[in-house]
């Protein structure tokens, strides 16, 4: 059976309790071990995170220290999935340059806050999005900064809201994306800002096609060699 670990904690803003029980019950429906917790320490032992299929961060401006953070990104890198939503992933670790160049992003701003009503536009006809039709959100609308490198499945249009940024005219953010890091499958989601956002409804969906699809990659890495992307010096 394979194993997913979901560890949580940070800003209770962002009520990371309930975020992953949600999570929880999605990958035990799913029929995988759920591994779950409120502490960072399983990201200290690299070689148990090598056996994890899934790996799932419910963390808001926190703290992760370099080798907590090499030891993920070394566990993804041959095969680990990684996957999450909102400040649980992406706005994490915000000291943590590697962090940020795994999961694709830094979040940089809500413009309006909480409450703003917007439209997630479907992008892509990839399966993690196929048959999801383009809906509208009431909840903070994520503005980040993202790797070109991301394929994108869904975007949000800014300026919804009008502050400074609106002088640049308008522009679509990603919400969703997929990538790769090494041999590892990385999904993320900026949805997700209270549990009700993400509970049911086509986000509901995404996310559950986006943690399944990314544990699968564990089985299809293999013994996940990464002879062929290591490089000696130092790359951050």
């Amino acid at each position: 059976m394979a194993k997913a670990l979901i560890t949580w904690g940070g800003w209770e803003g962002h009520e990371p309790e309930q975020v992953a029980g949600i999570f929880a019950r999605m990958l035990d429906g799913e029929g995988m071990e759920v591994h779950l917790t409120d502490s960072l320490a399983p990201f200290d032992d690299g070689e148990a995170l090598r056996g994890y299929a899934l790996i799932v961060p419910v963390w808001t401006m926190s703290e992760l220290s370099k080798e907590a953070a090499r030891n993920v990104s070394e566990a993804v890198a041959r095969g680990t999935g990684l996957a999450g939503c909102h400040g649980g992933m992406c706005d994490a670790f915000r000291s943590n340059v590697l962090w940020q160049f795994v999961t694709g992003a830094n979040w940089v701003a809500h413009p309006g806050g909480d409450g703003v009503d917007y439209t997630v536009d479907i992008v892509s006809d990839d399966p993690l999005v196929a048959g999801i039709e383009s809906f509208p959100v009431s909840s903070e609308q994520y503005y980040l900064h993202v790797d070109p490198a991301n394929e994108v499945l869904a975007t949000t249009r800014f300026p919804t809201v009008e502050w400074y940024h609106a002088a640049n005219g308008p522009v679509d953010v990603p919400v969703a994306w997929k990538r790769v890091w090494g041999n590892g499958r990385v999904y993320y989601n900026a949805l997700g800002h209270k549990a009700s956002v993400i509970a049911q409804g086509p986000a509901h969906e995404m996310l559950r096609r986006g943690l399944v699809w990314a544990a699968e990659g564990k089985a299809a890495a293999g013994a996940g060699d990464v002879s062929r992307w290591a490089a000696e010096g130092n790359h951050y």
